[in-house]
């Protein structure tokens, strides 16, 4: 196993993980990216809308989060948004065919 293979088997783990606990899915992508796929049960709500009021509705849903986008870069960006808003367990799943894949494999 390489590092590689070892960081993103953490990941993966971590995040089904989550899942299993429970945790709603987050893609960060646009809405013109989301209609063309996505994974089942995933909310869209865009980076440039991460805004106070959708936080707001993001913690009444009071589950871990994981974030995923296209390829990882907005997704990053989110996680760190979320958490320094006050979430305490959000989890980058990177790329969404990646984290469908996860979850359906």
């Amino acid at each position: 196993m390489g590092l590689f293979d070892f960081i993103f088997g953490k990941r993966k783990e971590a995040v089904l993980d989550a899942m299993e606990r429970g945790a709603r899915i987050v893609d960060v992508r646009t809405p013109e990216e989301f209609k063309y796929g996505n994974v089942d049960g995933s909310v869209n709500i865009p980076l440039d809308r991460l805004n106070p009021t959708a936080i707001k509705k993001l913690k009444k849903l009071n589950a871990p989060l994981v974030v995923c986008c296209a390829s990882g870069m907005r997704s990053a960006s989110a996680k760190g948004i979320l958490l320094e808003s006050g979430f305490s367990e959000v989890y980058n799943a990177g790329g969404w065919h990646k984290l469908n894949r996860w979850i359906n494999d």
